[in-house]
């Protein structure tokens, strides 16, 4: 890394890619092995290619950081401990991590190996950073939706934490805060928190709004007239053209997305944005290159923004989800019989043998893609390309890949290395060559490797060697990373040897200095000995069986809701616990009022904060804390420990329930959640079986609550969609997306405004419950959120009945609760992840 810069860190989801990150400049790589990589479509390393790659990086001064920023079932830790062991082994430079039993896993096993906390983590407040600093993370990757104010408050607390902040700077962005996405997963049971995203984002989508029914369905839904089908699809991110103001904040790194990128794609993003800190680092007046700003466009991008990040207001690509590439020119006519259109260009770029094209008019559907076959000639600013379907005057044509960016894209991956520094002494003990080489070292401290060779040189009966010809052939570098720098010969004459053996001596002596480079990247063999017998306990820990409980106790039932009045209905339907999202900014009089209500029907009133909590909200609702309690309110739920900590510290009386934004999938996390939390929600995704197994191994601490019914909530995101789209407000209304397949997909705005959409299918458990219970769950949530009191009285009404008739083994009344449950549901009733599982 450079003085007074933030680290260039570059995407390789190849080796190719690899080799191209280290040719454009790149301080650190980020890369996945086969397994618990987020992204798993990607080519990724083998083992033995993950090894090539951290030596061939570490031999030229580039970090690795290895992602393991998957969410893992109980039944794959003993495989992640073993993974974790072997990448310490190797040498990587960081693990990036998303599941927080993973952490845990892996401070117990190689505790000098650093942690990288993943965005998908989603920590985006300064409890967040607090929170992973004090779990022992090293570095934190935080949402993409912070602003640089807000990163900048955070990398100065982190920094007196000892922590480093890392944001994103270019390449493609989540419609979603990462981590909370569950679209693709309900949608075709492709995970994104497995790796696994089919990008449901890039599909069309039509919003639709309409009148409710007592149970919060619509009817009478009507499209609502948008120019855009694409809704909820990005534009890329390109911080860039304001690099100098981001690289003087005390942010520690800036992340390229790209792991699905070509290897030319990574040449050319990272070889731009080094030549730019590289200036900036210079001091000189820096400004943003014309031909840079049309490199990164030709590269790909979906329309570039500034994002979040530097406060843009609008990241959306509505129109279009795939490369824009840059504009070309413009249809003028069209020969049927040559297949070809004249195309006006309209700028100073002309299309060449090997550039890819595309014809675009207001239907992304209706593109036509070409490739130039021979330079055309250009003719009064037009040009004759061929064209393999009728294209409309009018036609826009964009350059969508450049063959002459790829051939320099080309040059940037063929260009030597910067070798490390040799500063070589020489001496000779009877005749025998004693090498000592000082090169730098990776602490800091240059590292000195002394090397004898293993043979002697004798006196020379005629022609000796001079010490001219000794230091050309020591002087030979070629392929290796190295370069002599200095050489010192301290040779005493007249002595022979013949020069193929002088060769394979200074062979013998490079390749020793090139294990001493890599080991000092590496750990010691006493620190691997102990991190193998620690990983040994742990595995052994990890290996205790599932099984059943004995007399399992029979779930409470809890409600979500966004009113007073569906407070009120779900404990006159058996609700014991109620968490209240208010669909407003929550205010002391109306919690105070539920509070009361729960009381009197005997259950507990629980305020559920959003998925997100800003700074801002946490600022305003943690003062409310202690009066609340004295009013009633006992509880608060929280989708992340840096919303929990602000909870504890505001008032250390409150109990605290976490959501499944928390993404508990193992005990290992659960038991790292259970010195706050009193209860937590087991993930949504986890299959029957893992369910049992993560009941089995928590023990009950915290308690665990499975979502049983609800469109559960598949996306949180800043983009105010309604009023971006349509400029409505919904009132009372049913708004929703309508996908391809009509299926419609509910939304509803949070307290800060926030758009959350649903799943278009509701998950209904009533017929599992007696596999539920043998669990020994503690307790089992209905989502009516958005659904109104009657479907909140009904459905609290129906699984306590159904709980009933689970203790009692009485399926016939479960299949009557279910056809009960039938009749109120949206968009009809699915088992889910408990019954499917997801593909893996």
């Amino acid at each position: 890394m450079r003085d007074n810069l933030p680290e260039l860190l570059a995407p390789a989801g190849s080796p190719e890619a690899l080799t191209a990150a280290v040719a454009a400049g790149a301080d650190a790589i980020y890369l996945s092995g086969r397994r618990f990589g987020a992204r798993r479509y990607a080519a990724n390393f083998s083992d033995e290619e993950l090894r090539s790659a951290v030596d061939y990086a570490h031999l030229r001064g580039v970090r690795i950081y290895v992602t393991v920023n998957t969410l893992i079932r109980d039944a794959e830790l003993s495989d992640v401990a073993a993974y974790l062991l072997w990448l310490y082994e190797t040498g990587v430079d960081a693990v990036l991590v998303q599941d927080t039993g993973v952490a845990s896993l892996a401070r117990e096993v190689v505790p000098d190996l650093p942690l990288h906390a993943s965005t998908q983590m989603t920590v985006h407040n300064r409890e967040g950073v607090a929170r992973v600093a004090r779990e022992g993370f090293s570095r934190v990757v935080l949402a993409r939706e912070l602003t640089l104010p807000e990163i900048e408050g955070i990398a100065e607390d982190g920094e007196a934490q000892g922590i480093g902040v890392e944001v994103f700077a270019h390449g493609a962005l989540c419609y979603c805060y990462s981590g909370q996405c569950l679209l693709s997963s309900v949608i075709g049971g492709r995970s994104g928190n497995r790796g696994m995203c089919a990008q449901p984002c890039r599909k069309p989508y039509q919003l639709v709004i309409g009148d409710k029914d007592d149970y919060g369905r619509p009817k009478d839904l009507r499209a609502v007239a948008a120019e855009d089908r694409y809704l909820l699809s990005t534009r890329d991110l390109s911080v860039y053209p304001y690099l100098d103001r981001i690289a003087r904040t005390p942010v520690a790194s800036l992340k390229i997305e790209g792991r699905m990128r070509s290897p030319e794609y990574v040449a050319t993003v990272v070889s731009i944005y080094r030549r730019a800190l590289d200036a900036i680092a210079a001091g000189d007046p820096w400004s943003p290159s014309r031909e840079g700003i049309r490199d990164l466009a030709l590269a790909f991008n979906r329309e570039f923004t500034e994002g979040y990040i530097l406060g843009a207001r609008d990241i959306m690509a509505r129109d279009r989800p795939g490369n824009r590439g840059i504009p070309l020119g413009t249809v003028t006519g069209y020969d049927p019989w040559r297949q070809e259109a004249t195309v006006r260009l309209t700028g100073d770029l002309a299309p060449r043998s090997g550039d890819g094209l595309a014809f675009c008019t207001d239907d992304p559907d209706a593109d036509i893609g070409a490739v130039v076959r021979g330079t055309p000639a250009a003719r009064h600013g037009t040009v004759r390309l061929s064209v393999p379907a009728p294209v409309g005057e009018g036609a826009r044509v964009f350059l969508t890949k450049s063959a002459d960016l790829e051939e320099r894209a080309g040059r940037v991956m063929g260009k030597p290395l910067r070798p490390l520094p040799i500063d070589l002494s020489v001496t000779w003990e009877d005749g025998t060559p004693c090498f000592e080489a000082r090169v730098p070292g990776h602490g800091g401290e240059p590292l000195r490797v002394i090397y004898r060779a293993d043979l002697r040189m004798e006196p020379a009966r005629s022609r000796p060697l001079t010490p001219e010809q000794i230091a050309e052939q020591l002087g030979k570098t070629g392929g290796t990373p190295f370069t002599v720098r200095s050489m010192d010969l301290q040779y005493p004459g007249g002595l022979f040897l013949p020069l193929g053996e002088l060769n394979r001596v200074r062979r013998s002596f490079l390749e020793r200095v090139e294990e001493a480079v890599l080991a000092a990247w590496r750990p010691g063999p006493d620190a691997v000995r102990a991190a193998r017998e620690r990983a040994g306990v742990a595995i052994a820990g990890l290996a205790r069986p599932a099984g059943t409980h004995p007399n399992p106790r029979l779930p409470s039932v809890s409600v979500y809701t966004d009113t007073p009045e569906g407070a009120g209905a779900a404990v006159r339907g058996g609700a014991r616990t109620v968490y209240l999202e208010p669909s407003t900014p929550a205010t002391p009089g109306l919690l105070e009022e539920a509070a009361a209500v729960c009381r009197e029907g005997g259950a507990d009133l629980v305020w559920k904060w959003p998925s997100i909590t800003r700074e801002r909200f946490l600022d305003a609702a943690a003062p409310l804390l202690p009066s609340l309690y004295d009013a009633g309110v006992h509880g608060i739920m929280v989708s992340g420990t840096g919303a929990a900590d602000a909870v504890r510290r505001a008032e250390p009386r409150m109990r605290l329930f976490g959501a499944a934004g928390l993404n508990v999938w193992n005990h290992r996390t659960a038991g790292e959640l259970a010195p706050l939390f009193l209860r937590c929600t087991a993930s949504p995704e986890l299959p029957a079986a893992d369910l049992a197994r993560l009941a089995e191994t928590t023990g009950g601490a915290p308690e665990l609550e499975v979502l049983v019914q609800g469109n559960i909530e598949a996306m949180v995101t800043e983009d105010r969609l309604v009023a971006a789209v349509s400029g409505e407000k919904s009132g009372n209304r049913f708004l929703g997306l309508k996908d391809q397949r009509n299926r419609v997909f509910p939304l509803r705005s949070d307290g800060e405004g926030r758009t959350c959409i649903a799943n278009a299918v509701e998950t209904c458990l009533i017929d599992h419950l007696p596999g539920i219970v043998g669990m020994d769950i503690g307790a089992v949530a209905i989502d009516a959120r958005g659904r109104g009191p009657r479907y909140a009285e009904d459905m609290a009404g129906i699984y306590r009945a159904g709980i009933d008739a689970a203790g009692h083994r009485d399926s016939g009344t479960l299949s009557a609760l279910k056809d009960e449950v039938k009749r109120r549901a949206l968009g009809g009733i699915t088992g889910g992840h408990f019954v499917r599982g997801l593909e893996e």
